[in-house]
């Protein structure tokens, strides 16, 4: 089970002050054991976040997002478990773009693979990847300060109506 956090406290300015945050902006954690359970429940947790949140993603972008948060998720629990038994998710949302990020405590930095059409895995960061530059975003690996990493993906928001 994952029980999702807000960072920080809410924004309050005075009426001459820079302008509020939209409703939808701000910033969620949640940590989960690294198990396979934890995949869908991630999906989940980050698409009713989404919902609840009303930010605004087209159904593409939402799609896109829980491909990656499952991808992010799947590859920590596959590759990080033994050195990480947790695992963290957070969803950053501004008001023109939503970032998602998997951190775990293990040191290996991963690459995207080249495509090898023999292999049926290892291919999870190349598709991370490739969703978010066809979304206009971009992603990355960073080590953390306690010697783990994070992999995160940014991608745009665009107008969903008319």
């Amino acid at each position: 089970m994952v029980t999702i956090e807000r960072k920080g406290g809410d924004r309050t300015m005075e009426n001459h002050g820079p302008p509020q945050p939209l409703p939808y902006e701000g910033v969620w954690r949640f940590t989960a054991p690294a198990e396979d359970a934890s995949v869908p429940q991630a999906r989940h947790a980050v698409r009713d976040l989404l919902h609840r949140q009303g930010v605004p993603v087209s159904d593409d972008l939402a799609q896109g997002l829980l491909l990656i948060v499952s991808e992010l998720v799947t590859n920590a629990v596959r590759h990080a478990a033994l050195l990480s038994p947790m695992l963290a998710v957070e969803v950053a949302v501004g008001a023109e773009w939503v970032r998602v990020s998997v951190e775990d405590n293990h040191p290996y930095r991963p690459t995207a693979l080249e495509t090898d059409h023999g292999r049926t895995g290892g291919r999870g960061l190349l598709l991370v990847r490739e969703i978010t530059l066809e979304a206009g975003g971009v992603c990355d690996v960073e080590h953390t300060a306690t010697g783990g990493k994070v992999i995160w993906a940014a991608l745009p928001l665009k107008p969903t109506g008319p």
